[in-house]
């Protein structure tokens, strides 16, 4: 047994809302790992549409790495939301035409954060929201309705709004340790061999299969 296949849509069976969500995927500047799922009873493929602003001539891209667990309507904003704020008016005249796209902003005008990265196994509770370029470190967990604007570490617990560290998982040496193992690269044979160890805490059995 090597466990499920990451290219099932549907691998839980007779239970559709839960879908491997790389499967879903259409647009080319989303990009998502291996068994990260996405969670909805309405269906997996609802997914792209919480992907907000994702214009593809701005170039930005949601990167998700794998065995994510991303719960019902979580949103991602991404750059094409900003606006020009270095005015004294905020409102988007240009893209209205008639004469206003002659203020159309110059490159380097609109605030650009950058990608948005989601790093390995990270749990995104409901009705998140993920502002741009943020980065979340493998292992985070954000709380359901969080609206996260700043970076967060690996293995951080988020959450509010704006979200804030509410602790970490582990102490900094094991987070270290968990980091530099990543078991999430490993191929399935391997997982499936040491699951007790990485659902139980057992840092020397993954030291050990990770010869480390």
């Amino acid at each position: 047994m090597k466990g499920p296949s990451p290219e099932d849509k549907e691998p839980m069976k007779g239970f559709p809302q839960v879908g491997y969500l790389k499967n879903f995927i259409s647009s080319e500047n989303i990009i998502v790992g291996d068994y990260t799922y996405y969670d909805d009873p309405e269906g997996p493929a609802r997914f792209e549409s919480n992907v907000l602003y994702h214009f593809p001539f701005i170039g930005d891209k949601l990167l998700i790495g794998k065995f994510c667990a991303i719960a019902k309507d979580v949103k991602f904003i991404m750059n094409g939301a900003n606006h020009k704020i270095s005015g004294f008016s905020t409102y988007p005249f240009q893209i209205f035409g008639n004469g206003w796209e002659r203020v159309m902003p110059k490159e380097g005008e609109l605030p650009f954060k950058g990608d948005t990265e989601i790093g390995n196994d990270v749990w995104i509770g409901y009705e998140s929201t993920i502002m741009p370029g943020v980065k979340i470190g493998s292992g985070a967990i954000i709380a359901s309705k969080s609206v996260v604007v700043n970076d967060v570490p690996a293995y951080a617990v988020v959450g509010g709004n704006p979200a804030k560290v509410i602790k970490y998982r582990f102490d900094e040496s094991v987070i270290g340790e968990l980091l530099e193992i990543a078991w999430w690269d490993w191929c399935a044979e391997k997982i499936t061999e040491n699951l007790e160890a990485i659902v139980g805490c057992d840092l020397t059995a993954l030291r050990r299969a990770s010869g480390l």
